[in-house]
């Protein structure tokens, strides 16, 4: 028996050499087919042996995860793509498309050659241009109610990430008719009910290097009863195919591409320092049940890390100059980049946090109104998310000193302080990238905190209890303790985030 065990874990072995050594990417040619061919060999040894056993999911003494999902939208990337979505709806026989926008995208070219191109390719479409920036429940009822009343067959977003989520949701919520709006809202907000139904195809028009929203099935809006924001999670409500074309960024105002950008550099930054995936609890007893956000994975590092590397070079020169194309090609990239690595890995505590800091605030300030046509308070969703930051990679750099010393040398090279990152102590490395993320920061002339928003210390309980509701998020952060020692850590990040 033991001469037996041995000789299976000799095969098994040869196996993982094989796969680790024989098989390279296709890309790169040499060893590849041997190395199939050896695995496949060795496979049927196995097999005429006896020895294959049928998989089950490993029992073990754990409870976190062992696998990890990889998702993402269709995409087309190229200046000019836009005229070729009335092709696309033929070609996908729709009868009757519903587009969603905003009423300042509605004016604009991304919008004009849409249309253009619906009515070239004979596709008849209803547009709701009602779409709220920074979208709530009202918006979304509203969106949702005339959705249910046209019988599309199709959707069709042009716009920000407002307008995708929007389109998102109004799609989600005309395939179930008579379903309430939190339903399907992620938990403990909402019911957090799967969505089990096969939706309506989406194609995702972005107007802004941001959100990334055209690869996810996530729709974020504010639930104005707790002032904070929440959303929906799920695969099914993933774009059918996202049109990325960087001609329809060009009419953005420098505040709006530097909100965006910002919640590009964010979303890599944050998948790029979430927990590994093997450290996410519970297990799914079901792969249906495994999450959107799962936690760090060798894939959506390679997306986040490159579009983490782009924001850091691109986004200062899209500052200076609105008009610098390649800067602007490069954002827009980076930006979907940054939605395919964050939509597998999940975001942390900086959109965690930001969701109260944007939710409680009751003024349109002054910095944003000249790129926001809206009269309603708000604080730019990006700006939100950035005002934290310099604290929160300085609360999370203790979980992984090496990560966040490669993050700290990516900003380093923005502008460089002649500090060598490799002598930094594990120790001392958080607050570097404190100073340097600050820089950063100042730089685009960003608030110089969250009490630059108005807030004050006495704000802080508030802003911990309106950030509570993001578990899902939350729990992905490294070092977070998802109980009462949370409330203290986010007292903490949020104190630290008062200036900077």
């Amino acid at each position: 028996m033991a001469s037996a065990a041995a000789s299976r874990r000799s095969t098994v072995n040869g196996l993982m050499r094989a796969v680790n050594h024989g098989v390279t990417c296709p890309c790169h040619g040499c060893r590849t087919a041997n190395g199939i061919t050896d695995v496949v060999q060795a496979g049927k040894a196995l097999l005429s042996k006896g020895r294959a056993r049928t998989y089950t999911v490993p029992a073990t003494e754990t409870t976190t995860d062992y696998a990890f999902e990889v998702s993402a939208a269709n995409l087309r990337f190229g200046s000019g793509v836009t005229r070729e979505i009335g092709m696309d709806f033929n070609n996908m026989k729709a009868t009757k498309v519903g587009v969603f926008t905003d009423p300042t995208v509605a004016k604009l070219l991304p919008m004009k050659q849409a249309i253009e191109s619906l009515e070239s390719n004979g596709v008849k479409y209803e547009i709701f241009d009602r779409c709220r920036v920074e979208p709530n429940q009202d918006s979304w009822e509203d969106a949702i109610n005339f959705a249910r009343s046209k019988n599309f067959s199709h959707f069709l977003a042009v716009g920000g990430g407002s307008s995708m989520d929007t389109a998102k949701v109004a799609n989600l919520f005309s395939c179930y008719p008579d379903t309430d709006l939190l339903e399907f809202v992620n938990a403990p907000v909402g019911k957090g009910t799967p969505i089990a139904k096969t939706l309506k195809p989406l194609v995702a028009v972005p107007t802004t290097a941001g959100t990334g929203s055209e690869t996810t099935g996530t729709a974020i809006f504010d639930y104005t009863p707790l002032s904070a924001k929440t959303g929906i999670a799920s695969r099914a409500m993933r774009p059918t195919l996202g049109i990325v074309d960087p001609l329809n960024t060009e009419s953005c105002p420098r505040p709006v591409h530097i909100s965006a950008g910002l919640d590009t550099l964010f979303h890599a930054l944050e998948s790029y320092t979430a927990i590994p995936y093997t450290s996410r609890s519970p297990r799914p007893d079901n792969p249906l049940k495994r999450p959107a956000y799962q936690g760090r994975n060798p894939v959506a590092d390679v997306f986040s890390l490159w579009a983490l590397q782009q924001t850091v070079k691109y986004l200062p020169r899209v500052a200076k100059d609105q008009h610098d194309k390649e800067a602007l090609e490069a954002m827009l990239l980076a930006s979907t980049f940054a939605g395919i690595g964050f939509g597998t890995a999940g975001v942390h505590l900086c959109h965690g946090l930001s969701y109260g800091i944007s939710g409680l605030n009751k003024t349109l300030p002054k910095w944003a109104g000249s790129g926001y046509q809206v009269d309603h308070p708000l604080v730019p969703h990006g700006v939100s998310v950035a005002i934290t930051a310099p604290a929160v990679f300085q609360f999370t750099t203790p979980s992984s000193p090496d990560r966040h010393r490669e993050v700290s040398a990516i900003f380093n090279r923005y502008k460089p302080d002649n500090v060598d990152d490799s002598k930094i102590s594990d120790e001392d490395i958080g607050k570097v990238l404190y100073d340097r993320i600050a820089r950063f920061l100042v730089d685009l002339d960003m608030p110089r905190g969250i009490g630059a928003l108005g807030y004050t210390k006495k704000d802080i309980p508030k802003l911990v209890e309106s950030t509570l509701p993001q578990a899902r998020v939350l729990v992905l952060a490294p070092g977070y303790e998802n109980n009462e020692e949370g409330r203290h850590q986010l007292s903490g990040i949020l104190e630290n985030s008062m200036s900077f």
